[in-house]
């Protein structure tokens, strides 16, 4: 496992993605209070950012004004100005739902990037032992009721059937990172959108 280490303050896992991002219209999933999304706009990026937390939404419209902000379930409909972007940034957003519709939401974000375009997607390891990776109850396998919330985390067998359909894998690997307080274990991905699908 290789080691990508960032202060509490900065997690600059985007910087080397930027050169392609740069101009782009990109579409973030669970924003935050807006670190990532800022950094995309100062790399001139139009962005359409959601999150669920209201706090949160706020905080990010304060980080990065330039970005249309939406307070709103990921399993929502899609803010009608998503359609057919260059790329989708989903940073530690997916793992909160049965696998069925985390299948159904990486379905949906195909449809919602255009052919050729990129998903950046950072998931929970299930070597990711601070964060709830082991001791807790099961929902499903690899799926956790963590402090009363439930939180996936995946393996590489389970990456690979997550984006076995519409996707080509360009880049997957497991790192370390310390966003917080310990830390932490993900996988961080790079797919593209297959030419064929949609």
């Amino acid at each position: 496992m290789s080691s990508a280490t960032a202060t509490n303050e900065a997690d600059p896992w985007l910087d080397r993605h930027l050169p392609t991002l740069a101009g782009g219209a990109v579409f973030e999933i669970g924003c935050g209070g807006g670190r990532d999304t800022r950094v995309l706009v100062n790399a001139g990026c139009t962005v359409v950012a959601i999150d669920s937390a209201s706090a949160a939404i706020e905080r990010a419209r304060a980080a990065a004004p330039a970005a249309e902000f939406h307070c709103q379930d990921l399993r929502a409909p899609w803010p009608t100005s998503v359609s057919h972007v260059d790329a989708v940034v989903a940073s530690l957003s997916l793992h909160y739902f049965a696998w069925a519709e985390t299948v159904a939401i990486v379905d949906r974000i195909a449809t919602t990037v255009r052919a050729g375009g990129v998903l950046l997607c950072r998931l929970n390891s299930t070597n990711d032992f601070h964060y709830g990776a082991r001791g807790h109850r099961a929902i499903e396998p690899n799926y956790y009721s963590v402090d009363g919330q439930p939180k996936r985390f995946f393996d590489r067998a389970a990456v690979d059937r997550l984006f076995a359909e519409g996707w080509n894998l360009r880049e997957v690997e497991e790192r370390t990172v310390m966003r917080y307080t310990y830390p932490k274990v993900l996988w961080e991905i790079v797919a593209t959108k297959a030419a064929n699908d949609g």
